[in-house]
């Protein structure tokens, strides 16, 4: 069984129920299970004073925990990896002092870097740092890693077992519809070589790991893959999963709706801090195909690989150059290292040739993806900013008005938050549409026209479908064009108070409700029993307007803002985190002087949209 280890052994005498200050939870202000946490992108550049009060507290517990005197030296260590946890990795390459050999001041110059090989908090056994090469890690999360990749290419190696000749009911879960094993989800058009080689592994392997950028055709494999296990043991137990609610959503419609989806938290059943579905208690099931395997994070994926029998076909599906997940541990990118790489074999599967984002999105989101690839993925130690903006600049400015990719820099003066014209006009578009459909949707309930279950459906339809034509990304969550900022300037003092949202105001749920049908990160619409006004509209918090929160066209996914009391919030606009899974038609693209520090969260960002992207960067010029 794999354990659930802390970074580091705790002293014998120290207090067992301590909170351990490495702890994800500690570095989240939403320890909600579900949507990894959200952090500010923006801090993935700059030490918020609560990182600062960690590393501190990490260099003086840990020597006194285990016993050591203090060194300055190790002291840099623990403020590195303490930096790179607070963004989501367990491990960072050493500082640049230390591979010179320079270290801190009195670290005694050359000799900074055998004086830490031999640190005790590096060289024990039970030490809570190890240094392998150039990298650091947190000793017990790197063996936890290990201990989870060890498993993966087992099963990747590991022939399956036979089908079984009948086989029983899905394992249930909460909203997921029934499956029907004789519907298959038949592909759309006909498949490359590498989808038909992904599919052929599926048949032939334990575990398939089948990796492709958007619109290369994942989806299309997947249900391939369906269908050619369906052939084989029309009985077979399928569950489609993924880290997200909207995630889960998505993949749920493009293969038909013919298999229970869930999110992972779901399908394992997760109580708290842990999960009801382990060794002991295994998931029942013959194939479980995972997508957007970015976003999960070591301990999700501990607790998965714990929950899966061996008979059962695994199939991974995502897109290394995406983003990361924010709680620690990127299994996916510990995945694409040469040894895990060699021992998978042709388990798996990279689809190269694209079906969808042709033109100019696929050719920047390459160009990030290369950058990326060539320059390492630490979030730690991140492409500089201005570097990489400039590496796009002649991509973009070659741009066309025929291009799906338009580029806009404004000039950037300061703190003074203002979006530019061509964002206001494309925003106050999508708001009016928004509510002429939110007052639809009142009259078909309120029984103003047609009251037909029918009508009132296509309407809740209609309502939704706009919502996920634009999408508004940011990475950031304060600052002038942070996620905050911008509510307020869209919303006015009405941002804070959910009782005065207009209706048409797309929401975010922030915590996981399974009583409710929800998850961290299930987006939906404000809409009311009573005559809407207009977007730029104030509402009277007094006055006899019954609101309702709407996240799908089923009754139960109606509810009263008091059932989401302080778990609900505006999303005009999102971090580019929390859109991640989600998709829209248009996307606008708010990138701040400065940004982006990782490349991958651009590629994210401009990965989301079907259709088009407006990227909106700013050019700083007389800041203070």
């Amino acid at each position: 069984m794999i354990s659930s280890p802390s970074p580091f052994n705790a002293d014998p005498v120290s207090d067992p129920t301590s909170p351990d200050p490495t702890s994800p939870d500690s570095a989240s202000p939403d320890p909600s299970p579900g949507t990894p946490g959200e952090v500010d992108d923006a801090l993935l550049g700059q030490n918020p004073p609560w990182l600062t009060a960690l590393q501190e507290s990490l260099i003086e517990a840990l020597p006194r925990l285990y016993g050591v005197q203090a060194d300055p030296v190790v002291s840099e260590a623990i403020a590195a990896l303490t930096l790179a946890l607070a963004a989501g990795d367990l491990e960072c390459p050493l500082p640049l002092s230390l591979q010179q050999g320079q270290g801190t001041a009195g670290a005694d110059g050359p000799d900074s870097l055998a004086r830490l090989q031999c640190a005790a908090l590096v060289q024990a056994r039970d030490s809570p740092l190890v240094l392998e090469g150039q990298r650091l890690a947190w000793r017990r999360w790197q063996q936890r890693l290990q201990q989870v990749l060890a498993a993966l290419v087992d099963r990747a190696q590991s022939p399956p077992q036979p089908w079984p000749a009948a086989a029983g009911a899905s394992i249930a879960t909460a909203s997921a519809p029934a499956p029907t094993p004789q519907a298959a989800a038949t592909p759309a058009a006909p498949l490359d070589d590498q989808q038909r080689r992904a599919v052929g592994a599926v048949l032939a392997r334990g575990l398939v790991l089948l990796e492709g950028g958007p619109g290369t055709g994942k989806t299309s494999t997947v249900a391939a893959m369906i269908s050619a296990v369906q052939e084989h043991c029309p009985q077979a137990r399928i569950h489609l999963a993924a880290p997200t609610g909207k995630a889960a959503g998505r993949l749920g419609q493009a293969t038909g709706g013919r298999h229970p989806c869930s999110t992972l938290h779901r399908l394992l059943e997760q109580r708290g801090d842990r999960f009801l579905r382990n060794r002991n208690h295994p998931l029942q099931l013959d194939l479980l195909i995972v997508d957007e395997v970015s976003m999960v994070d070591l301990e999700l994926m501990a607790a998965l690989v714990e929950a899966l029998p061996a008979s059962c076909r695994l199939v991974l599906v995502g897109d290394p150059a995406q983003l990361p997940p924010v709680a620690p541990g990127a299994v996916l990118a510990a995945l694409q290292r040469p040894a895990p790489r060699s021992a998978f074999g042709d388990a798996v599967v990279r689809l190269e040739t694209t079906y969808r984002h042709a033109g100019a999105i696929a050719a920047v989101a390459a160009t990030l993806r290369q950058w990326g690839e060539a320059h390492g993925l630490d979030r730690s130690s991140p492409a500089g900013a201005e570097t990489l903006l400039e590496v796009l600049r002649p991509q973009l400015q070659r741009l066309g008005e025929g291009d799906n990719l338009h580029w806009l820099e404004v000039p950037w003066t300061g703190w003074a938050p203002s979006l530019p014209e061509p964002v206001l006009q494309r925003l106050q578009e999508h708001r009016i549409r928004l509510a002429e459909l939110a007052r639809t949707h009142g009259a078909v309930t309120q029984g103003v026209g047609t009251q037909g279950a029918e009508d009132q459906a296509a309407a809740v339809e209609a309502l939704l479908a706009q919502r996920d034509r634009l999408l508004l990304l940011t990475p950031q969550r304060r600052g002038p064009w942070g996620v905050e900022t911008l509510h307020r300037l869209l919303l006015g003092e009405a941002a804070a108070d959910p009782a005065r949202w207009p209706v048409g105001t797309p929401v975010l749920c922030l915590r996981n409700r399974d009583d409710l049908g929800l998850a961290n990160g299930d987006l939906g619409v404000v809409v009311g029993d009573s005559p809407a006004t207009g977007p730029g509209s104030s509402l009277d918090a007094n006055r006899d307007f019954r609101r309702w929160l709407v996240f799908g066209p089923h009754p139960s996914q109606r509810l009263h803002p008091a059932q989401l009391a302080g778990a609900v919030e505006p999303a005009f606009a999102l971090t580019v985190h929390k859109a991640q899974g989600s998709e829209a038609e248009e996307v606008i693209v708010l990138v701040p002087p400065g940004e982006p520090r990782d490349p991958r969260l651009l590629y994210t960002a401009l990965t989301r949209a079907r259709q088009r992207v407006l990227l909106v960067t700013g050019r700083a010029i007389g800041l203070a």
